[in-house]
């Protein structure tokens, strides 16, 4: 499997005979000063790694890093699990010590803003084997009841290493995709969509049109901190109007976080704004990692929602990757209808809790197997004015 091949359902990492056999030297890391002494070695990884998303990479580490220091938070608990093989990085899984009033967790690095929980491996050696040792050496050196990795998508490195005594919690997801890499142009591939399906993205934007110039945007460097402060401010609107809540909308600093990674040169991003009558109707941005773009966040101007402005500029959105020439579009879970219209395929996401105590196993097994899944379900029946109600009461976002 070449490197940066994005790792799907069905096609299992191939694993040499000798790294079956393999036992690597584990260390963790715990400080800044010990994430950039493996610097190197790191980035190095991310080029012999298959399929490993932005959320692993070298710069959003440091991104984290900066970002807890930045707003001094001293409980920032950085576990960083890493695998040499006579000095040379092989595998990193990035994790945090989290407390709550009910047990101690590793969760990915970066906790909500994390979108894809996985692990860097490099291709070929044995995922069993390696998040056996990484995680036996995270757990050693930090000590915790439960290791909590949201948003495995299935096929990934991290998936096909879990341990058989895994617990599934919540509902599984979808994260759409969509393979540019299988088609010689944008045209052939959007061509593959349906044509009733076009014609209502042609006649929704001639109407939009008759009222105005409808144009698509890549926006600047120099105007993306703008945009994103935009993107944030509507999404967390439309959260609290439908009385949903998410776990990176309710860390306070969010969006300083996304703001300062507008501002690096280690982290490369897009950004896309639709305007009608040059103002913004659809906005988005995300990343570029592996050759692939990673939708991140997203907001519309729901005043136009009869003319489907979010579909009118995925579509766009993917042209321009294809003219860049990335191998594909990750559009992130939920998997809404308007990105099924485009997906080429749906990876499936879930959650899994690895109990490391017994209180660990009695707390995911009481909250996240049982009592949270109900609750978010009856949450979820409930009319979105009362869930809002509610949300405001609690402290939601």
């Amino acid at each position: 499997m070449a490197a940066g091949t994005i790792v799907l359902p069905g096609e299992p990492i191939a694993v040499s005979p000798a790294a079956r056999d393999a036992g690597f030297d584990a260390k963790v890391l715990r400080s800044r000063e010990a994430l950039d002494g493996l610097a190197e070695g790191w980035r190095l990884l991310e080029g012999r790694a298959s399929g490993a998303t932005p959320f692993q990479s070298l710069a959003w580490a440091r991104a984290i890093f900066d970002f807890e220091a930045r707003r001094g938070n001293a409980g920032f608990d950085p576990v960083i699990a890493v695998l040499e093989d006579a000095g040379r990085l092989v595998a990193v899984l990035p994790l945090e010590r989290i407390a709550t009033a009910a047990r101690v967790v590793l969760v990915p690095l970066g906790n909500g803003f994390t979108q894809y929980a996985d692990m860097l491996l490099e291709t070929g050696q044995d995922p069993e084997l390696a998040v056996k040792q990484l995680l036996a050496a995270a757990t050693r050196a930090a000590r915790c009841d439960v290791v909590s990795l949201l948003k495995v998508r299935e096929g990934s490195c991290l998936a096909q290493g879990l341990p058989a005594t895994r617990i599934e919690t919540g509902a599984a997801m979808g994260a759409p995709y969509v393979a540019l890499n299988a088609f010689a142009d944008f045209a052939s591939y959007f061509a593959t969509i349906r044509t009733k399906t076009r014609k209502n993205m042609r006649n929704a934007r001639n109407r939009l049109e008759r009222e105005g110039a409808v144009e698509h945007h890549v926006v600047p460097p120099t105007e993306r901190g703008a945009l994103i402060e935009r993107t944030l401010a509507g999404r967390a609107e439309r959260l609290r109007e439908q009385g949903l809540t998410s776990r990176a909308f309710r860390d306070g600093g969010f969006p300083d976080f996304c703001i300062g990674l507008a501002g690096r040169d280690d982290i490369d991003l897009l950004a896309f704004s639709l305007t009608h009558k040059a103002k913004p109707i659809a906005e988005q941005w995300g990343f570029v990692h592996g050759g692939r773009y990673y939708a991140y966040v997203a907001a519309r101007d729901f005043s136009n929602s009869d003319e489907s402005p979010g579909k009118l500029q995925l579509g766009e959105i993917i042209r321009v990757c294809s003219d860049l020439g990335l191998s594909g579009c990750d559009l992130g879970v939920p998997a809404m209808p308007y990105k099924m219209t485009f997906a080429t395929e749906t990876v499936p996401v879930r959650d899994f809790a690895l109990p490391v105590t017994a209180k660990g196993w009695l707390v995911t097994q009481a909250w996240d197997v049982m009592l949270r899944p109900a609750l978010k379900a009856a949450m979820l029946r409930m009319p979105a004015g009362l869930r809002a109600r509610i949300l405001e009461m609690t402290g939601g976002h």
